[in-house]
Order: structure tokens, then C-alpha cells, then sequence
């Protein structure tokens, strides 16, 4: 029995052994999984170190970043800084170069002003000494007249008995040709429309005013010359309405108006009254008494309408005005009509397509134009009146500028409305008002 026991409690080497070998195998497994670890842990701790030295790294990459911004933005405050003293000195400079030059113009501009002062009393003083020198040649020449006629005086008296019949034959002879030359000039002012001085009594006057209901405040406007010249289709012109309208004055072939007429202007309310004159030839009254017998004397200002020649009326209008100091303004109307006679008469056939309208109209405008000027200053010569300008106008351009409907065929029809405008209100008769008569854009007074 001792014997089996022996032989069933040997070991088991080969299962020891696989045993160690399995424990040994484990070890070294899990000696590696531990190196393993490690080196995972060694390669984290090293991820984790550069990660930090990175991270490090990009603030401090970030916080140079952000120094340089600091100094670009403190740079750039500077700049603008520096830009804005610049901007600062540029514009004190240019205040400084402005009220210099300023300065300089208002010293230019006062001496030249004194120089203009200084060379006015120059002139003043010249003026004076030659006006001194005038009258003292005058008065040595009266002197001289004066010693001579004393001296002729006692000739005359020396020689009175022999010379007296001689002296009395001369005197009669000289009465009897200055009665000559004094009936030659009556009839010469007869012949030529001019009326004696007559001065109208206050009675008249005030008769004359009420007879025209003239009112203080309110420019009056009178149209005169002879019948038939357009006289009321100028007024309706001026007051902007047609010949047809209900309120304009009356017009026709024949004269309309028998006496004087007074129309109002819509446009200026009661700032300007327009009166239309009858005209001469159609009552019995001659050229020279014209005048006075309409009460012509009390009108703001005249306008002298003729058509187709300047009469001794108006010469004799012109003339009273002068007495009168009436301003006065002479205008010539139908100029359309008279423009198309002359390209007519050039050889103008308005039933002709081929015909240059546009080359005859300029060619017989400027001959209007330059026969009417010469015409009216040829009379106002000879009537002995200054010159004095004409006005040329169409009433239906005038209308149209009235009417603002901008007509292409303009002759003075603007410059005839500004200069009765400027009149009126020079006048200080009517609130001061600016102009608008235009080339484009005009109305009536």
C-alpha cells in the first residue's frame, strides 16, 4: 500500500510546468501591457507637455499679436492726430491768407476809392477854376462892351445932330425885321404843330385830373397819336387781354375812341391806370392845340404811337412834354405788318414752299428797323428835339410776351415793357416791384 501511495503522489511536472509557463506568459503580458501603459502614458505626458508648450507658445504669439495691434492703433492715433494739427495749421494758414487778402483787396478797394474822390474834386476844382475862368472872361468882356459903349456913347453924342436920322432910320429898320423874323417863327411853330405856352390854372387842373378820375398812388399811363395807329390794341397788350375779350377797349379800321378812356390793369390792381386818347384827325381841334384840349398835362407818362409816319402831333406832344416834364415814350406799332409788306415787296411769295421765309424776314426787319429809326430822328431834328429812342413793337408779340407764351419774333417789345416798368416805379408813385419782363417769361405792367 505504501507503494501506490507513492506512485499517485508525484507531481505533475508537465502541468506544473505548463502552469509557470502560463503564469510566466501572463507576467510578461502583463509586464507589457504595463510598459504599454507607461509608454502610452510617457507619449500623453508628452502630447500633454507639447500641447502645452503650444499652447504656450500661441499666447504668447496672441499677446504679440495684440502688443502690435496696441502699437498700430496708438500709431495710427498718433497719425491721425498728427493729420488733424496739420488739418488745423493748414486751415489757421488759410484764415490767416483769406483775411490778409481780404485785408489787402478792402485797402485796394478804399484807395482806390480815395483816388476816385480825389480825382472827382480834381475834376470839381478844375471845373470850378474853368468856370471861373469863364466868368471872369465874361465879365472882362462885358467891361470891355461896356467901355466901348461908353465910348461909342460920347461919339454919339458928339455927333448926335449929324447921326440922329441915320440912327432912327437903322432902328426902324431893324423893328421892322425883327417883326419879320418874329411872324416867320409864329407861323414855323404853327406850321409845325407846337402850341404857345400855356400853363393850365390850378381850376383846370384839378378839372382835367377828375375829369380822368386821377388818383394819388396810382402811375398813369396815357396812349396818344393819330387815329388809326393801334392805340387801343397796345393798351389791350398791355393789359394782356384780346381785341375780342369783353373788358378790352374797342378797336377797328376806324377811330373808336372819341374821348378819353380810362382801363385798369387786372394784373396790378390799382397801381397803374392806362388811358386811351382819342387821336388827331378825328376831332376838330388843330395839331397844336391837341395838347391841352385832351388835358395831356396831367398824365404820368406819354406814349407817342404812331403806324406809318411821325406827324406834327406828335411832335407837338413831344414838345409840351418837355414844358411839362412828362416823360415821354415814342413807340411805332404793326411792326408784323409792316415786315411782311417789305418781304413782299423783296419778292416773298408766302403761296411759294421754296421761298427762304427766314432770309427775307431778316433782311426786311433790319430795314424796318433802320428806316424807322432814321425817320423818327430825322423829324425829331427838325422839330428841334433831342433824339430820343423809339420803340418798334408788334401788339401780338407783345401779347404773347404779356400772356408769357415765350414768342420767337421779338424787336423791343421786352425792353419797352422794362423801361415803362422802371419808369412807374422810379416814379415812387407805386410799391417798389421787380421786373418781369423777360426774353422767355414776361408780363404785362
Amino acid at each position: 500500500m505504501g507503494g501506490h501511495h507513492s506512485s499517485h503522489c508525484e507531481p505533475d511536472w508537465e502541468a506544473i510546468r505548463r502552469e509557470q509557463e502560463r503564469v510566466e506568459r501572463e507576467r510578461r503580458e502583463a509586464e507589457e501591457r504595463q510598459r504599454q501603459a507607461e509608454e502610452a502614458a510617457r507619449q500623453a505626458r508628452e502630447a500633454a507637455e507639447r500641447a502645452a508648450r503650444e499652447a504656450e507658445e500661441q499666447r504668447r504669439r496672441d499677446w504679440e499679436a495684440h502688443l502690435a495691434a496696441e502699437r498700430a492703433a496708438q500709431a495710427a492715433r498718433e497719425e491721425a492726430e498728427r493729420i488733424r494739427r496739420e488739418r488745423e495749421e493748414a486751415e489757421r494758414v488759410a484764415r490767416i491768407a483769406r483775411e490778409q487778402a481780404e485785408a489787402r483787396a478792402r485797402e485796394e478797394r478804399e484807395r482806390a476809392e480815395r483816388i476816385a474822390r480825389e480825382m472827382e474834386e480834381e475834376r470839381k476844382r478844375q471845373q470850378a477854376a474853368a468856370e471861373a475862368a469863364r466868368l471872369a472872361a465874361i465879365a472882362a468882356r462885358q467891361e470891355e462892351e461896356r467901355r466901348q459903349r461908353a465910348i461909342e456913347e460920347e461919339v454919339r453924342r458928339a455927333k448926335e445932330a449929324k447921326e440922329a436920322a441915320e440912327r432912327e432910320a437903322r432902328e426902324a429898320a431893324e423893328r421892322a425885321r425883327r417883326a419879320q423874323a418874329d411872324r416867320e417863327e409864329v407861323e414855323r411853330q404853327l406850321k409845325s404843330g407846337i402850341q404857345p405856352v400855356v400853363m393850365p390854372t390850378p381850376d383846370e387842373m384839378r378839372a382835367a385830373k377828375a375829369k380822368v378820375s386821377y388818383k394819388d398812388g396810382v402811375f398813369h399811363f396815357a396812349v396818344a397819336g393819330v387815329a388809326g395807329s393801334g392805340k387801343s390794341s397796345l393798351i389791350n397788350a398791355f393789359r394782356g387781354i384780346n381785341n375780342y375779350d369783353a373788358n378790352a377797349a374797342p378797336t377797328g379800321v376806324n377811330e373808336t375812341t372819341l374821348e378819353v378812356t380810362r382801363y385798369t390793369d387786372s394784373a396790378h390792381g390799382e397801381q397803374f391806370a392806362w388811358y386811351d386818347v382819342p387821336g388827331s384827325g378825328t376831332l376838330k381841334i388843330p395839331d397844336w392845340q391837341y395838347f391841352n384840349s385832351q388835358g395831356l398835362y396831367v398824365f404820368d407818362c406819354i406814349i407817342v404811337l404812331f403806324n406809318n409816319r411821325f406827324t406834327m402831333t406828335d411832335q407837338a406832344i413831344l414838345t409840351n412834354c418837355r414844358r411839362f416834364r412828362i416823360p415821354t415814350f415814342i413807340v411805332r406799332s404793326k411792326s408784323d405788318q409792316h415786315i411782311l409788306n417789305l418781304m413782299k415787296d423783296m419778292g416773298y411769295d408766302p403761296d411759294d414752299e421754296e421761298s427762304d421765309r427766314e432770309q427775307f424776314y431778316k433782311a426786311a426787319r433790319d430795314q424796318y428797323i433802320a428806316e424807322t429809326h432814321r425817320s423818327v430822328q430825322q423829324n425829331l431834328a427838325e422839330a428841334k428835339l433831342p433824339d430820343q429812342r423809339v420803340y418798334i413793337v408788334s401788339n401780338k408779340t407783345l401779347l404773347g410776351i404779356v400772356k408769357e407764351k415765350s414768342p420767337k419774333k421779338v424787336i423791343d417789345e421786352v425792353e419797352l415793357l422794362t423801361d415803362l416798368h422802371n419808369e412807374a416805379y422810379r416814379s415812387s408813385k407805386v410799391a417798389f416791384g421787380v421786373p418781369r419782363a423777360s426774353v422767355n417769361s414776361s408780363r404785362s405792367l
